[in-house]
């Protein structure tokens, strides 16, 4: 026996405004809207897991322990950069130091996540 993975869930202020922002982020669609919070989806054949944004009372305190990887599709890492920072989100140190060949983003309730190098 074993688990298996049903959704990441992602606490949230303003659910609607992360809503927004991840629909547009990964090129998801609203799945399903279940007590204050909503299921996202895959749309159009993109990869990924549904996310779960939940409402939660309290803002975001700490660095995140786990977080999502995102890879360029069409594009490259600093196109997509620019994109994703046009749509709300903002550079975030994490201690990533200069040397690394990823980006650390924060959404625009400050859950870091990172664009890596684009891959074919």
């Amino acid at each position: 026996m074993s688990s298996r993975f049903a959704s990441l869930a992602l606490d949230a202020l303003d659910v609607d405004a992360q809503t927004r922002f991840w629909t547009q982020a990964l090129g998801y669609r609203v799945a399903e809207e279940f007590d204050g919070g909503i299921s996202l989806a895959p749309a159009n054949g993109v990869p990924g897991p549904p996310i779960d944004i939940i409402p939660v009372p309290d803002k975001k305190t700490a660095k995140l322990r786990l977080h999502m990887d995102l890879v360029p599709h069409g594009c490259t890492q600093e196109e997509e950069v620019e994109r994703l920072l046009a749509l709300g989100a903002v550079r975030a140190d994490v201690g990533q130091g200069s040397n690394v060949d990823w980006v650390v983003l924060a959404d625009p309730e400050g859950n870091e996540f990172c664009i890596l190098s684009a891959r074919d």
